[in-house]
């Protein structure tokens, strides 16, 4: 019965042309997204995944890949060749041997057992050991094992207040992956921006044949604030002063998100939306000492009722 030819390159998604680096991101892709301990009982994805490691383990291997490629519309003069038991040299080998294994056939069976791992196309022109011109990779010879491909990361998203995003918190997220539940707690930095995210290194997916785990990335959203405005580690709040301290100066109170108000001098002849500086009474900077400054917007009242003193004050004033 004659041998189907293998597409590799269809079997993996890319162009012919392609690097390796194209083509080993594509089979990691797929790989993962077929994998038998992501799908289990699913006989067409474990299928696909023989599939996919089959075209691998040829075109991730410069030397299979070059011989592949030579072969093109004449495979099938190679496989009567083989049956004809190798008459003279072989004139379809290309150029010195190379091992290079990403996933065995051996690391296959312990998946799959004997259900035949690589196609017969496979068997035909790179199989059997390396008796059709390409050794087995060190694996074969070594200690069986899964493929190891790393977990995936996790992503998922926190809400927290600007007091909390101030003095620095923590957070509980609870996951849960093939029936089984886990906890893991975050810590926000103190200053921490809005929309950014904090790492838990390895609190992702469950990686496969001893592979580590995936990443956990929680994104921090910091609620608005009724009292302050924010602009990278600078704060902004109004204070509302009476139109007495404004023209004569005084001090007025500003809130801070330390939990205390602070006394600011206000001089003579302050203008309504006049900013005032108060250093050091912003956000933390996340990296680094210190934090940055709080901005005071002055927000000058008139008092209500007007004293009539203040009113003729104001009469003259505009006489003269």
């Amino acid at each position: 019965m004659p041998t189907t030819f293998k597409d590799y390159y269809a079997t993996l998604g890319v162009p012919r042309t392609a690097t390796a680096k194209e083509i080993h991101s594509a089979f990691r892709k797929l790989a993962r997204k077929h994998h038998p301990d992501v799908n289990q009982g699913d006989k067409q994805a474990e299928q696909r995944f023989k599939e996919i490691n089959e075209a691998h383990e040829v075109l991730g291997d410069p030397d299979k890949r070059k011989k592949y490629d030579e072969l093109g519309p004449r495979w099938q003069e190679y496989e009567q060749w083989e049956r004809a038991g190798r008459p003279g040299p072989n004139p379809f080998q290309a150029g010195p041997q190379f091992e290079y294994r990403t996933v065995s056939p051996d690391e296959l069976e312990d998946l799959f057992g004997d259900s035949a791992p690589f196609s017969d196309f496979f068997e035909t022109f790179f199989g059997g050991g390396g008796a059709r011109g390409f050794r087995a990779g060190a694996s074969r010879a070594g200690t069986r094992r899964r493929p190891a491909l790393r977990g995936e990361d996790v992503e998922g998203e926190t809400e927290i207040s600007l007091e909390e995003a101030f003095r620095g918190t923590t957070r509980t997220v609870e996951l849960s992956e093939n029936g089984h539940r886990k906890r893991v707690e975050i810590s926000i930095p103190a200053g921490i921006q809005d929309a950014a995210r904090v790492r838990a290194v390895g609190q992702g997916s469950a990686g496969s044949g001893g592979a580590g785990a995936g990443d956990l990335y929680v994104r921090v959203r910091v609620r608005p604030h009724p009292n302050f405005t924010r602009d990278g580690a600078t704060l902004r709040t109004k204070v509302q002063v009476p139109l007495q301290t404004a023209i004569a100066g005084g001090t007025v109170a500003v809130p801070t998100l330390r939990g205390s108000a602070v006394h600011l001098t206000v001089p003579p002849g302050t203008q309504n939306g006049a900013r005032l500086r108060l250093r050091g009474l912003g956000m933390p900077h996340v990296r680094g000492d210190g934090a940055g400054d709080l901005i005071a917007e002055m927000d000058v009242r008139l008092p209500v009722p007007v004293p009539e003193e203040l009113r003729s004050w104001a009469e003259q004033a505009i006489r003269h």
